[in-house]
């Protein structure tokens, strides 16, 4: 690849109808001056009418009108080239969106069954007729009370459910000409003959005969390692890409796929083609343990920066002030205070109550295979070993396919054979399944090859819903170690660890994306600085806490303490200058997202809103409260100075460290955003062109513009390699300092992290120079000392 296909750093656009293509394209000015190379967009392709992510994709082969169709990606990318920038876009090859009656391909499928021309395009065991879990309540229950009628459709007769989507009843039913919508027995009889049955949406966990995306049933999971179907489902970007209109892709939810190995050669082959060989630039949305690496014979350039959010989040904590924060968070919430515990009870809760049908259907392919070795175990054998497993996998998902596949790593398999549990004497079992996943073993080769297709695909949505979406709302030592990709049983990274990353990085992936924030964030970069800062003065924080507790003791009764912990750590996060209602919303929709994803005391299936009530009129009773409004601004305001200092060490971190920095939207100033929809609202694009052409400016803005400037005025930050510099003295845990190169240019980096205890209470975001005593930075014989360095500012980039 050469270096000019190789972003600079790239500028995340979240695309919908209310933020289209003419008003990306009204901001590309303001991009340019920043000094970002490329616009990073969200998926440009028809998806569900109204949609405001564009991952529930329903014809792939268009672009969206709502965005403003071909016309406005065209306009788009002239402003782009007019100021020298590119654009890469997000392709969803893993599911479409099938909600309602939106998606033709799906509703032709309904219509025709197997006889459908797109019937291939969707992973559907045809054993069965499709089940759409649609119903609020039994097929009888629904036609008798009006909820399914028969309705004509002009086009042909269907089944419409709730007075709003209508499935195509099949042409061929002989009963479609004579029978009678007010004839219940006969429409419920008509709904049975259709290649779909209409159930209970309560039941899909354990019906559902076809792949979904997670645990949502309106997303069908595409098979996209069928030839026809990846040339279907690409052409619209194989398309933009020949003729010269995007630079590249991120492939949405690569564990999702069959292949993930096979699909990325597929697609870079493909794209090489029909750019009549210029190279794209590829990066994954893959979720890696701390332990793993991307597969190297992955031919992208990396993922989209999980890992690197993980990482630099990790290095702002201080170790033992996490022990302190984890044991802290036991006591005042009863819960465990070893986050391992929490994450297996989450794996074990998805697996048992929402992914039974893709057990099941892993099973029936296992039990098929064994049967083929000459020792097959019992079908009862081989659930407690594929549970196990399950429940403490140490990665997301292997990539082996059967005979094709390259030798498992053995660290993997150690790691799973020793954490998980099985009976005595079964272990075997689960040796055998291990085998498989890693391409070896005895049994069939096709079969093989599909039951480890159907475990990787079950494995990657337990840990996602499990551990992120389950867990993490259960756990609150300190929340911003809870995010995509991370892992609070480890959430403090030493500087020589973080060296050794950053290392890795440079040697295997050095263009892979860098990210702060993403529209998938738990929360936004800043409110993770802020919060990390806790980790640093435990015992203030514990204070703190306990003050609070108290006063919000007459507001409490019935709350469970847990949830009031997580909440007074939202409200520190999420904190932009006010304690106000404009936070207090906020907070009031965080609530009713993490109680629900918690599912402890309230769920999406069976909201208990009295009990969110509860919680939210704590929250408003806490911001009418006098003595903690002063109580909280006080701290707030003490904790400013440390906040912005780690705000300033990620962010310097962000664009110095090997790789393409990304900026999610409006991440260029303070982001104290919480999970979605918090982290979606709109931009204030005015406010930042303004302050970006301000001497004054603001210091976050003003310091990505002066990276984004080295990046584009020389070659050490973007193609240099990393070379870690000692630190010794004092403070030398409280310094990163590295160098970059490449050839003749250098550039040595030193960022100050960690600063909780000498800045808080302070004004300013650094500490006094003597502060640094004898801490210095070494490099071929020279020696910085550190109150030089950061005597006046928190980051230093001086020519080597």
């Amino acid at each position: 690849m050469t270096a000019s296909a190789i972003p600079r750093a790239t500028y995340r656009l979240q695309l919908h109808g209310g933020f289209t293509f003419t008003d990306a394209r009204n901001i590309v000015p303001y991009l340019a001056a920043l000094g970002v190379s490329h616009l990073y967009a969200s998926p440009i392709t028809m998806a569900a009418p109204g949609s405001l992510h564009g991952y529930d994709v329903t014809d792939p082969r268009r672009i969206n009108p709502e965005l403003g169709g071909e016309e406005g990606l065209m306009d788009l990318v002239e402003a782009l080239r007019a100021n020298h920038m590119g654009l890469i876009v997000d392709i969803v090859p893993n599911h479409m969106g099938v909600a309602g009656d939106s998606n033709a391909f799906w509703r032709d499928v309904l219509a025709r069954g197997q006889a459908s021309p797109h019937a291939r395009l969707f992973d559907i065991d045809w054993d069965q007729p499709i089940a759409l879990p649609v119903l609020d309540g039994s097929l009888e229950e629904s036609i008798a009370s009006g909820t399914v009628r028969l309705v004509d459709q002009g086009e042909g007769k269907g089944l419409q459910v709730g007075g709003g989507a209508i499935y195509p009843a099949r042409d061929d039913d002989p009963g479609l000409r004579t029978i009678s919508p007010d004839d219940h027995a006969a429409v419920a009889e008509l709904a049975r003959r259709q290649h779909y049955r209409l159930i209970d949406w309560r039941t899909a966990n354990d019906r559902l005969n076809w792949r979904r995306f997670f645990a949502i049933n309106d997303l069908a999971g595409v098979r996209v390692e069928d030839e026809a179907v990846f040339a279907f489902t690409h052409q619209l970007f194989l398309d933009l890409f020949a003729r010269g209109l995007i630079d590249g892709v991120r492939v949405d939810h690569v564990d999702g796929l069959a292949d993930p190995t096979a699909y990325c050669r597929h697609l870079r082959q493909a794209l090489v083609k029909a750019g009549d060989g210029r190279e794209p630039y590829i990066v994954v949305e893959k979720i890696l343990a701390t332990e793993e690496q991307l597969p190297p014979e992955w031919p992208v350039q990396g993922t989209t920066g999980y890992d690197f959010m993980r990482e630099v989040s990790a290095l702002l904590h201080d170790a033992a002030g996490m022990t302190q924060l984890s044991m802290l968070w036991a006591r005042s919430s009863g819960r465990p205070a070893d986050f391992a515990q929490e994450a297996l009870q989450g794996r074990r809760d998805m697996l048992s109550w929402q992914f039974e049908g893709q057990l099941n259907a892993c099973l029936d392919s296992l039990e098929e295979l064994a049967a083929t070795t000459g020792k097959a175990p019992t079908r009862g054998m081989l659930r407690r070993a594929v549970t196990g497993l399950l429940h403490a996998f140490p990665i997301y998902r292997t990539y082996g396919t059967g005979e094709a596949s390259l030798p498992g790593d053995a660290l993997w398999r150690q790691a799973a054979r020793k954490a998980m549990a099985v009976p005595p004497g079964e272990g075997r079992v689960a040796d055998l399944i291990l085998r498989w996943l890693a391409g070896d073993g005895p049994g069939d080769a096709a079969l093989k090859t599909e039951a480890v297709r159907l475990f990787q695909q079950l494995s990657a949505p337990i840990a996602a819903k499990g551990v992120e979406d389950t867990a993490f709302y259960r756990y609150g030592a300190l929340l911003s170690a809870n995010d995509v990709g991370f892992d609070p049983a480890k959430p403090a990274l030493s500087v020589e660890a973080f060296h050794q990353a950053m290392t890795k990085r440079a040697c295997h992936h050095p263009h892979a994306m860098l990210a702060l924030a993403t529209h998938d964030h738990k929360r936004g970069a800043d409110a993770r600085a802020r919060l990390s800062v806790l980790s640093t003065i435990p015992g203030i924080w514990e204070e703190t806490l306990q003050r609070w507790i108290a006063l919000a003791a007459p507001f409490a009764e019935g709350i469970d303490p847990g949830d009031l912990h997580m909440l007074l750590q939202a409200l520190i996060g999420a904190w932009e200058g006010a304690l106000d209602e404009a936070l207090l919303h906020r907070l009031h929709g965080w609530q009713r997202k993490a109680l629900r994803e918690a599912r402890l005391r309230s769920s999406w299936e069976a909201p208990d809103e009295s009990y969110e009530v509860r919680c939210h009129d704590l929250a408003s009773a806490l911001f009418g409260n006098q003595p903690f409004l002063a109580d909280a601004r006080q701290f707030l305001d003490a904790l400013a100075a440390p906040a912005l200092a780690a705000s300033l060490g990620q962010t310097a971190l962000h664009h110095l460290v090997p790789g393409v920095p990304d900026i999610y939207q409006g991440g260029e100033l303070g982001d104290f955003s919480m999970v979605d929809p918090d982290n979606r609202r709109p931009v204030d694009f005015a406010r930042r062109t303004a302050l970006l052409a301000d001497p004054e400016g603001d210091p976050k803005l003003d310091l990505i513009a002066q990276l984004l400037s080295l990046r584009r005025h020389g070659k050490a930050l973007a193609l240099g390699d990393y070379q870690p510099l000692a630190v010794t003295g004092r403070r030398a845990e409280h310094v990163v300092a590295f160098l970059r190169r490449h050839g003749d240019e250098a550039l040595c980096c030193a960022v100050a992290i960690r600063l909780g205890k000498p800045l808080f209470g302070g004004t300013i975001a650094y500490p006094a120079p003597d502060w640094w005593e004898d801490t210095a930075i070494h490099h071929q014989g020279n020696a910085w000392l550190a109150r030089d360095l950061f005597g006046g500012q928190v980051w230093s980039v001086t020519p080597a």
